[in-house]
């Protein structure tokens, strides 16, 4: 029985983790990594497999285009997706820390915080809870040049193993939550292919 199911993968390493995951179940076994190619149909399942930028596939699941795909949870929480999180993958484990200098305080009274981060809305959702005022400095690279120069006085970041903090002369002040992939699904899509996802749900429940 065909699925007519298109999903949404990422590129780069949390991608390949997933393409070897669905192959483990008989799925995406047309997917050519070697390939420029960025669409690859399964005509005999009737899936359709697009990569795409891990930031575009909240995108792409949110208007239709892509029926399930997968992605970090950290993405579902910044971009506030209007998604369904089926499963929790168990893949691309890491963790939202606030990190700095050893000496610093995530307390400073009647001061202002200066958190320099690529997660904004993760940031000020996990701050909103404490009573300290903090001003957010958005950065797309490094950001743990920002301490170091005295842009900010601490990042919020993922951490996955703490290197890179540590090769800066930073560590973990606090660690906000945990992070892995995620199989989600548009809304739509989940009401009227329900059987088709909730089977491809199964599979990936019993790796």
């Amino acid at each position: 029985m065909k699925k007519n199911l298109t999903i949404a993968l990422p590129k780069g390493r949390l991608g390949d983790v997933a393409i070897e995951k669905f192959r483990s179940i008989g799925w995406a076994n047309t997917i050519e990594e070697s390939s420029r190619q960025l669409v690859f149909y399964d005509e005999n399942m009737g899936v359709t497999y697009m990569l795409v930028k891990p930031s575009d596939v909240i995108t792409y699941v949110e208007r239709g285009v892509a029926d399930v795909g997968i992605i970090g949870k950290d993405s579902i929480l910044e971009e506030k997706a209007n998604v369904y999180e089926l499963l929790d993958l168990g893949f691309g484990k890491c963790q939202f820390a606030i990190a700095g200098k050893s000496e610093q305080s995530l307390t400073k009274k009647d001061e202002v915080l200066k958190i320099a981060t690529k997660y904004p809305n993760v940031t000020k959702a996990y701050f909103e809870k404490k009573a300290q005022p903090i001003e957010i400095i958005k950065l797309n690279g490094s950001v743990e040049l920002a301490p170091l120069v005295g842009l900010s006085d601490v990042i919020v970041d993922l951490v996955e193993t703490g290197n890179t903090l540590k090769a800066n002369g930073l560590i973990i002040l606090e660690t906000m939550m945990a992070i892995s992939a995620k199989l989600i699904s548009n809304r739509v899509s989940y009401r009227f292919k329900y059987d088709a996802i909730r089977a491809l749900v199964k599979h990936m429940e019993e790796l």
